[in-house]
C-alpha cells in the first residue's frame, strides 16, 4: 500500500470538516487538488450536496470533474468554508501564496469566506516569511514601471515566466516574484505595496486563516489562531 503524502493527510483532515449543503472555496494548487479529489469521493460514498466556488479555472475544470457543483462569487451570499494551500506560513498563520498564480481570486474568496483552512505539508512550515519569493499581480502596462521602482528598493522584481514568455493570470495580468527576506515589518510593506498603482494584489495573506492543517509524517498538526491541539 503506498504511503499517503503529508499534503494528502492535511486534505483529508480538511475535508472530514466539511458538512451537508456547505458552499466550499475550492484552492488552487497541489495539495488543493488532493482536497478536491477527496471532496468529490464524500460526495459519491454519502450523497453531500456541496457546491463549489473555485479559486481558478484550472480548479473549475478539476471540481467539475470530480462531481462538484459549481458556483461564481457572484451566484452565494456567503461562502462557509474555504479550503486552500499555501506556499509559507509563520507561527502566526501569516502565509504567502501565489506560487500557483491564482492569489487575486484566492484572496477575494478568502475574504468572502466564514471560515479559513490552508492544508499544508511540513515544509511550508517557517519561522518567519520569505524564503518563499512573494509574488504581486500586476497590470502587464505598468509592469515595466512597478519592476524598475522595486528594484532600487532591493526588492529584486523577477517577471514570472511560462516557457520564453511571461505567465498570465486568469485576469490576464502578470506576476512579479520578489526577494522580501530583508523585510521585517509584512504589513506595511503590503500597503505601501498595494499603494502601488498598477499592483492588483500581493501574495501576502496576513490575517485571513482560521486554522492550519499541517500534514508531518504520518500526523496532521493543527494550528489554530497562534494555539496547537
Amino acid at each position: 500500500m503506498n504511503k499517503i503524502s503529508e499534503k494528502e493527510l492535511a486534505a483529508i483532515a480538511a475535508v472530514k470538516l466539511v458538512k451537508n449543503n456547505m458552499t466550499i472555496g475550492l484552492g488552487t494548487g497541489s495539495t488543493a487538488a488532493y482536497m478536491i479529489r477527496h471532496l468529490g469521493d464524500r460526495i459519491k460514498k454519502e450523497g453531500l450536496t456541496l457546491y463549489g466556488v473555485p479559486t481558478s479555472k484550472a480548479t473549475e475544470k478539476m471540481a467539475q470533474e470530480n462531481g462538484i457543483a459549481i458556483l461564481s462569487l457572484d451566484d452565494v451570499e456567503k461562502i462557509d468554508l474555504t479550503i486552500d494551500g499555501a506556499d509559507e506560513f509563520d507561527p502566526y498563520l501569516q502565509l504567502i501564496k501565489g506560487g500557483g498564480g491564482a492569489l487575486l481570486r484566492e484572496k477575494i474568496i478568502a475574504s468572502n469566506s466564514e471560515y479559513n483552512i490552508i492544508i499544508t505539508d511540513a515544509s511550508k512550515q517557517v519561522n518567519r516569511l520569505g524564503k518563499f519569493k512573494l509574488p504581486i499581480e500586476t497590470i502587464p502596462f505598468a509592469t515595466q514601471q512597478i519592476a524598475a521602482q522595486l528594484q532600487k528598493r532591493g526588492l529584486e522584481p523577477v517577471l514570472r515566466k511560462q516557457g520564453t514568455v511571461a505567465f498570465t493570470t486568469d485576469e490576464n495580468n502578470y506576476i512579479l516574484d520578489l526577494n522580501i527576506e530583508s523585510y521585517y515589518n509584512l504589513e506595511q510593506l503590503n500597503q505601501e505595496l498595494m499603494a502601488t498603482p498598477g499592483i492588483v494584489e500581493t501574495g501576502f495573506f496576513l490575517t485571513t486563516t482560521d486554522l492550519v492543517l499541517m500534514g508531518k509524517g504520518s500526523k496532521v498538526i493543527t494550528f489554530e489562531k497562534n494555539k496547537i491541539k
